[in-house]
């Protein structure tokens, strides 16, 4: 009998122990559990990782995509730069036609520089004159960039009133270009009508159109 007691007790710890390493184990599993959500965050960070492979393709597709063509492009509005003044020979002529309401001058800009350039937008035009400086006005017309070609050239068109008041008007001494976007000025001689009717000042009687709007265009 006593012998009998004694393997109950003898079960009763090994059982006793077995529940203990059980709730060791569980209580492993639990500290186990952070690392695991840590893991997560790993894996987030691998799906991170995996968001920034996806990234990495929207970008080949995207980003990566545009910034190689936008190297492309700029890369290629880098090896053609805008037309300086130097660059240029610019000279003017009297273009108008009789019976013209209106005088016209055109003037030339050839490329001169020994390389390729760009022009956009409008030059500047500004007649020196007996009664001080006037500045043409642009006449709104659409303007689209171009490439002047080495050795070719592009005109525009100066159009002004032609003096029929039989008075002496407003002398014309000098003509002034400033190609676009340029600060450099050419001065040359004024090739069409010698004066301008006296006006009362209100609004600029002479206008400007842009780049390739007289003469041959880009030629």
């Amino acid at each position: 009998m006593r012998a009998r007691k004694l393997t109950f007790a003898a079960l009763a710890v090994v059982a006793g122990l077995s529940l203990t390493a059980c709730q060791d184990g569980e209580d492993d599993l639990g500290q186990t559990a952070p690392p695991s959500s840590a893991s997560s965050a790993s894996g987030g960070s691998g799906s991170g990782g995996a968001d920034q492979d996806g990234g990495k393709d929207s970008d080949g597709k995207g980003s990566g995509g545009q910034g190689t063509a936008a190297g492309t492009g700029s890369g290629g509005n880098s090896g053609i730069g805008k037309c300086r003044t130097d660059d240029l020979d610019i000279t003017a002529t009297d273009s108008t036609i009789d019976g013209d309401t209106e005088g016209t001058v055109a003037v030339e800009f050839k490329n001169g520089g020994g390389r390729d350039c760009v022009l956009s937008g409008y030059a500047g035009v500004d007649l020196k004159t007996s009664a001080g400086s006037l500045s043409a006005e642009r006449t709104g017309e659409k303007s689209t960039p171009m490439t002047l070609k080495d050795g070719k050239s592009v005109y525009f068109g100066i159009n002004y009133p032609i003096n029929k008041s039989g008075g002496s008007g407003v002398r014309i001494t000098a003509l002034v270009v400033t190609p676009p976007d340029e600060t450099k000025s050419f001065s040359l001689e004024w090739p069409g009508g010698a004066t301008l009717p006296v006006t009362d000042g209100s609004g600029s009687q002479v206008k400007v159109g842009p780049m390739g709007s007289a003469g041959q265009g880009e030629g």
